[in-house]
């Protein structure tokens, strides 16, 4: 079995306690309001968000895929870092087993945080990403942070 892992920084100005409420602990319920032209709904159909809850993502019409399972496998609140993976869902096409994430949030010296992402993509093929590939899911990744980014800069009491 293949694993393959990029990583990934984005330098927010919003502090890593807000972000990280907004885009992890709340994300179920923030990002179908700020992306609706992407993302229908996120629901929760095991647990209670936290640990070992499965989360299914449903994506809007028109957007290449329709839903995809998550796992919350760790969840850190205090020092603001999560582990979760994709299990199921045509995002994951028929090469990739599951794509395995970890993200963090670290205070930096201005007030805000560095975010810190590493993806692994799991198969039992030989699988190849394109750098556009690559591209592509970074570009993704960063718009949606700056989607909630800027909520959360014109909300300054939200997620407090």
């Amino acid at each position: 079995m293949g694993v393959i892992s990029f990583a990934q920084e984005y330098e927010s100005p919003i502090d890593p306690g807000r972000l990280f409420k907004a885009l992890i602990v709340d994300s179920h319920n923030l990002c179908p309001k700020l992306m609706s032209q992407s993302i229908n709904s996120i629901d929760i159909i095991e647990g209670d968000g936290d640990v070992g809850s499965i989360k299914q993502i449903n994506f809007a019409q028109g957007i290449h895929f329709k839903h995809a399972k998550l796992r919350m496998d760790e969840l850190d609140t205090k020092n603001y870092r999560c582990k979760y993976t994709i299990f199921e869902g045509d995002v994951l096409g028929e090469k990739l087993k599951s794509i395995k994430y970890e993200v963090k949030f670290v205070a930096d010296e201005h007030g805000g945080c560095i975010c810190k992402m590493l993806s692994e993509y799991y198969s039992d093929q030989e699988i190849e990403f394109k750098d556009e590939d690559i591209e592509f899911g970074k570009e993704r990744a960063t718009e949606m942070y700056k989607v909630v980014e800027a909520y959360l800069l014109t909300n300054p009491h939200t997620y407090v």
